[in-house]
């Protein structure tokens, strides 16, 4: 994922075959961007925040994140998070 903070509103921008580009509302001070991340997956996807984690690119704009839910494939979690064009 590719993240800009301080947007207007959190949104996914552009979705391609391996990467998301998501806007965040939130500054990117004390994690705060972070967190806004998490809650936004994590609210798309239907799923407790503690579900999704950030693996890689805590202090970075391209993060990694895990997301734990039995069932849930890949392409699923892509089409969950993009909005319906």
């Amino acid at each position: 994922m590719q993240i800009s903070p301080n947007a207007k509103k959190t949104e996914v921008v552009t979705a391609t075959e391996d990467t998301l580009k998501i806007r965040l509302h939130a500054p990117p001070v004390d994690g705060k961007a972070n967190e806004a991340l998490i809650r936004f997956v994590s609210d798309k996807l239907n799923l407790p925040k503690s579900a999704v984690d950030i693996t890689h690119g805590h202090t970075s704009r391209r993060k990694l994140l895990d997301v734990r839910a039995p069932g849930l494939m890949p392409e699923s979690v892509g089409k969950m998070l993009t909005p319906a064009a």
